[in-house]
């Protein structure tokens, strides 16, 4: 019995075989999709800030040419920061300046280097669903004070990016990830194909 004992004890101590639990032990790595559930994405991104600044933003953001002049929807952006917390997102859009289009509905060049107004909103529900068992894509619901924004999104696994096709709620079809990945050319935008560039680039940073 004690030559039985003294074996298993040398077994385990050499690593040959399973002894005990594994909390003493080394853990094993997640190398899994680190970003494949909506608790795992709102948990992230908690007390995290999003930017997007420079080549990160669109040629038509939330599905609209930046070089329109839309009145006060117009999409010439400089820059848009998004600080979440507790669950609420916090959103300055700083507006760049559209050149050479005076009048809705002319179209100029968007000047992003050169502010015009700054733009302040708040979150009242953030809805994340229908997330890909691989972390690929997500589907994500805005709502504010007057308006929602719905579409899909991404986070690296890295976590140091999140891209966001986003679009006005009710105008836009095809543009949730049961419909394609992130950018995919599946949106239709008030009833005609959607052939612009409206995933906007996020850099994540505490």
């Amino acid at each position: 019995m004690k030559k039985q004992l003294f074996s298993a004890v040398m077994l385990c101590t050499l690593g040959l075989v399973g002894c005990g639990d594994d909390q003493t032990g080394t853990p094993t790595p997640d190398t899994g999709p680190k970003y494949n559930t909506a608790d795992k994405i709102n948990t992230y991104l908690e007390g995290k800030t999003l930017t997007m600044t420079g080549a990160n933003i669109p040629s038509h953001p939330n599905g609209y040419n930046e070089d329109v002049n839309y009145g006060s929807a117009t999409q010439c952006y400089q820059s848009t920061t998004m600080q979440v917390a507790a669950g609420v997102y916090n959103v300055t859009s700083v507006l760049g300046t559209l050149r050479d289009a005076p009048q809705p509905g002319n179209t100029g060049t968007c000047d992003h280097d050169t502010k015009s107004t700054e733009l302040k909103f708040s979150t009242t529900a953030v809805l994340i669903e229908n997330v890909a068992t691989d972390g690929s894509c997500f589907d994500v619901t805005y709502t504010y004070t007057g308006f929602k924004q719905a579409g899909r999104g991404q986070i690296s696994q890295d976590g140091s990016t999140a891209k966001l096709e986003l679009f006005f709620e009710g105008q836009a079809t095809g543009n949730r990830c049961a419909n394609g990945a992130v950018g995919s050319a599946t949106v239709t935008l008030n009833g005609q194909p959607f052939t612009g560039n409206a995933v906007q680039v996020y850099t994540i940073s505490q």
